[in-house]
């Protein structure tokens, strides 16, 4: 398979390695939003790891050259519906993931499961927590979004999510679930969901080890997706 890396930071590095050592071609490189579409005339899936202003320029452009895209950007989804009604209408392959790892996708299916048991038991005070890389610009992350995402649709005695960056202070209320973000040099990425109440807590904990489980996954969905049109997620690849 002919595969083109959209960001040759860390991520796009190690996913270029992952993709070699499986037997595929890295048919071009792409490091600016400012590229023209023929440039992905030789591959057969792109692979997206920018930053959350150039991503949707990207995923339209990829959608103009008729090429599947595998999107592992975060911070840009208050465009997803847009986007994926375009991919949806115009027959364009679109695969987008808050997380590619395959642990982190087996944690929000744990999570929601727990969420729908914990909804019995309003004793349990639910919080999380995310820690990254000094490089990463969006908070809560896209996991924590969808950790979150994942307990409010299910837990009635919390409404909306409040993410809240090491040292900051807000007014909180009892129907608010808070995310406390953390930044510290390389930590490929921390998540817990914590259950506390007056004489135990649960936890839910996924720690990276390396990025290499989300080059992993990613190079799975380009696996997965070549030929495919239509909008999926990691749910779709793992059949939860």
């Amino acid at each position: 398979m002919n595969i083109a890396l959209i960001g040759y930071g860390k991520m796009g590095k190690t996913i270029e390695k992952v993709a070699l050592e499986r037997g595929h071609t890295i048919a071009a490189i792409i490091d600016s939003s400012d590229f023209d579409i023929n440039e992905l005339d030789k591959s057969d899936v792109a692979i997206e790891f920018t930053q959350p202003d150039a991503a949707v320029s990207n995923i339209h452009k990829c959608f103009e050259a008729n090429t599947p895209i595998i999107v592992g950007t975060t911070g840009w989804y208050e465009h997803y519906a847009k986007l994926a009604d375009v991919a949806l209408e115009h027959n364009k392959g679109l695969f987008t993931a808050t997380n590619f790892s395959i642990g982190v996708n087996i944690l929000f299916h744990m999570n929601e499961r727990l969420a729908k048991i914990m909804n019995g038991f309003s004793e349990y005070e639910v919080s999380m927590t995310e820690t990254h890389h000094l490089q990463k610009l969006d908070h809560p992350s896209g996991t924590a979004v969808t950790l979150a995402e994942g307990i409010l649709d299910s837990i009635d005695r919390k409404n909306k999510y409040v993410g809240l960056l090491e040292g900051e202070k807000a007014e909180l209320t009892s129907f608010d679930l808070q995310i406390l973000s953390k930044r510290a040099p390389d930590v490929a990425g921390f998540h817990q969901v914590r259950y506390e109440s007056p004489i135990d807590e649960i936890t839910l904990i996924h720690n990276a080890k390396s990025r290499l489980g989300f080059a992993q996954g990613a190079v799975l969905a380009a696996e997965w997706m070549q030929g495919k049109k239509g909008v999926y997620t990691m749910k779709e690849l793992l059949n939860f």
